[in-house]
């Protein structure tokens, strides 16, 4: 039991090593609907979990057992947050990345095309004046 309490408490695996403070999470017991006999039929062993600062949410039911239920809760949300702060960072760094290309410098081939193009569209307004207008001026 003090190993699974000592789980709990620090959720590190291969992919996460997160820890989240007790007060970011609100942690309720419900009664789970779950296999598993009088056991599961008597006591709350389904565990809810609610991130408060993001508004995620976790219910488990895997285990008969509301502390093994913990432990699972605990680790699925902590996966959920490590794949939201991923793709945030992912995010970012593509924000980054698109400012980076919008700022570089254009070259001369590039300058050339934009200026054909802008000389381009300006013939055709002319053209699409009207004749008066053209005679006057």
């Amino acid at each position: 039991m003090q190993r699974l309490l000592n789980k709990i408490n620090t959720l590190s695996t291969p992919e996460i090593s997160l820890i989240i403070p007790e007060g970011q999470l609100e942690e309720k017991f419900i009664r789970s609907s779950a296999p598993g006999g009088q056991n599961v039929n008597k006591t709350s062993t389904c565990v809810y979990l609610k991130h408060l600062p993001t508004g995620l949410e976790v219910k488990c039911q895997i285990e008969r057992s509301q502390a093994q239920n913990r432990y699972f809760a605990r680790k699925i949300l902590a996966e959920k947050l490590a794949k939201l702060y991923a793709r945030q960072i992912l995010k970012a760094q593509a924000e980054r990345e698109k400012l980076r290309r919008q700022n570089r410098k254009k070259s001369a081939a590039q300058k050339a095309r934009m200026l054909d193009n802008k000389r381009k569209r300006s013939e055709k307004k002319i053209r699409r004046s009207k004749i008066h207008e053209i005679e006057v001026a």
